[in-house]
């Protein structure tokens, strides 16, 4: 018997891999003799270079840029095991996760790390990349990281502004002279499941900027400053961001990579999967597993599980989710090869103490429901 593991990260508790790990055991537990394949997968956020390092045997390069606040942070860049392709994970330089709660604040958060980050990979010769865009703590439009890479944003007495979604309505005039030019030699692949527009309700600062920590007052003043900066775009470039699909992801970095890279944009976690060729994996598999801390009506729009889950039904492979919680509306994941969502949590507990135990939850769900699913089909014969 075959069954793939290929869970995302339980969010604040445990990584994808780890997860991957408990998994196995619990399968162990049961079957000692079963073949089993660890897959951590991610969706563009949080995870995924870690997982693409991995997964392709890879190896992460420790480097120290800006944060978000603007103090020094040690982030990493990944080469995947082509040895061509470099992984640039947003959040591990310009993420929500680096700033405490109470510092929270898109007004100054800047997104000039991931800039740098870019900027020494194309040092190293890297010119294919794979940018995931997830769980960043930005609403700067992307002018941070454009400034790492040489593009200059003066007000109206030629001063660079600073950092940070507050500054861009200062914003006069660009110039793209001194922006680094191996730019347009190289090819981006961004990893982002966001189909927002830059401006506007749905745009990046009234959906996400909450989230980053902005009032309702801080939201209008961030999105008529991500207004202004994308009438200054249009106007170099001929570019209209401001309804663009996509373009509000991220803070707006999504815009950025629109209006000045050579890039194409894909789920995330269908890249995640291209490159660590779960396809291919499932192929003669019996059962796969995968999961994450939260399971509901919006894991049928691109999440992990669900991504996981259209592979596997691709090749005629039950999936079961295993999850933190699982909340309402989850028929869907019925339609797409998904056999049973199961919540990890077997008696009354505290969030708290579920993230603790998050682990030994895991291993204990996965042995009961290997031995029922195999118990009831005859060796794991597929469906």
């Amino acid at each position: 018997m075959k069954i793939v593991i290929a869970p995302d990260s339980f969010k604040g508790s445990i990584t994808a891999m780890e997860a991957a790990l408990s998994i196995e055991k619990g399968i162990k537990n049961a079957f000692p003799e079963a073949e089993t394949v660890l897959v951590p997968v991610a969706d563009g956020g949080e995870g995924t270079m870690e997982n693409l390092v991995a997964a392709t045997n890879g190896r992460k390069v420790s480097v120290f840029v800006t944060g978000p606040l603007g103090k020094p942070v040690e982030a990493y860049f990944g080469i995947l095991g082509d040895k061509t392709t470099c992984i640039i994970e947003m959040a591990n330089a310009s993420g929500l996760d680096l700033i405490k709660r109470e510092e929270r604040d898109p007004l100054k958060a800047t997104t000039y790390g991931t800039g740098e980050l870019i900027k020494l990979a194309l040092d190293e010769g890297y010119r294919k990349f794979v940018l995931a865009i997830g769980g960043s703590a930005t609403n700067d439009g992307g002018v941070g990281m454009l400034q790492a890479l040489g593009l200059k944003a003066t007000d109206n007495v030629g001063k660079e502004i600073g950092f940070g979604g507050g500054e861009l309505n200062r914003i006069e005039k660009i110039s793209l002279q001194y922006f680094d030019q191996r730019i347009q030699e190289s090819q981006f692949l961004i990893a982002s499941d966001v189909e927002n527009p830059f401006v506007g309700i749905n745009g990046a600062s009234h959906v996400f900027g909450p989230q980053k920590g902005a009032t309702k007052e801080m939201v209008l003043h961030l999105d008529e400053n991500l207004i202004h900066w994308a009438n200054i775009v249009e106007k170099e470039t001929n570019i209209r961001l401001h309804e663009m699909p996509g373009a509000g992801a991220a803070g707006g970095i999504g815009g950025a990579f629109q209006a000045f890279f050579p890039s194409t944009t894909k789920r995330g976690v269908d890249v995640v999967m291209e490159y660590s060729k779960l396809e291919a994996i499932i192929q003669d598999a019996n059962l796969v597993i995968t999961g994450e801390g939260q399971v509901d009506f919006q894991t049928a729009f691109g999440k992990t599980p669900m991504g996981v889950a259209q592979v596997a039904k691709s090749q005629n492979v039950p999936t079961v989710i295993l999850a933190g919680s699982v909340g309402e509306k989850i028929q869907a994941l019925y339609e797409y090869g998904v056999i049973g969502v199961y919540s990890i949590i077997n008696r009354p507990i505290s969030l708290e103490q579920a993230m603790k135990e998050a682990s030994l939850l895991l291993e204990q769900s996965a042995e009961q429901i290997c031995r029922t699913y195999f118990l009831h089909h005859e060796g794991g014969t597929k469906l």
